[in-house]
């Protein structure tokens, strides 16, 4: 007995149990264009190398939207070269396509120092940065306050009695 099932056994086995689930609502005419796509799918799969649908696949994913000087052009924002939009910062539109910094610069060939943050807002988040004082050490003013014993505090007195 031949363990190995035939597109058309696959499709059939496929398209019954997506009949089979409560949850699908198909009606009778859906059933034909159902199966016809499973059919194509499994005989495509079954003739073609996998290798050879993932390398197509990715020759069309990595098409940059724009060039890297034009994605370089503004100070105010990076245009993003998966779809070509601008973004202030590329590290959450990467984050939702599932690609770190690294990964996103060696798909388009970009060297180890292209910006994931436009210039103008780094520089805006670097002087607020420094207005509100982060990354600085204390003056030697407060430290020597900080440095020094409180002096006792003097009684005062309250016209009571003091023991």
């Amino acid at each position: 007995m031949n363990d190995k099932l035939t597109p058309v056994e696959l499709a059939t086995d496929i398209t019954t149990a997506w009949l089979a689930n409560p949850n699908t609502k198909a009606d009778i005419e859906d059933v034909p264009a159902f199966l016809s796509a499973v059919f194509n799918t499994v005989t495509r799969l079954g003739n073609s190398a996998p290798a050879d649908d993932i390398l197509a696949e990715e020759e069309q994913v990595l098409q940059p939207a724009v060039s890297v000087r034009r994605s370089l052009a503004s100070p105010d924002h990076i245009i993003s070269m998966i779809d070509g939009k601008p973004y202030k910062t590329l590290m959450r539109h990467l984050s939702g396509h599932g690609l770190t910094p690294q990964a996103y610069r060696a798909r388009y060939g970009l060297k180890h120092d292209y910006p994931m943050i436009a210039p103008a807002y780094s520089a805006a988040r670097s002087e607020m940065a420094k207005r509100i004082g982060l990354g600085r050490k204390p003056s030697a003013k407060i430290a020597a306050k900080t440095a020094e014993p409180a002096a006792p505090a003097k009684r005062r007195k309250l016209g009571i009695a003091q023991k």
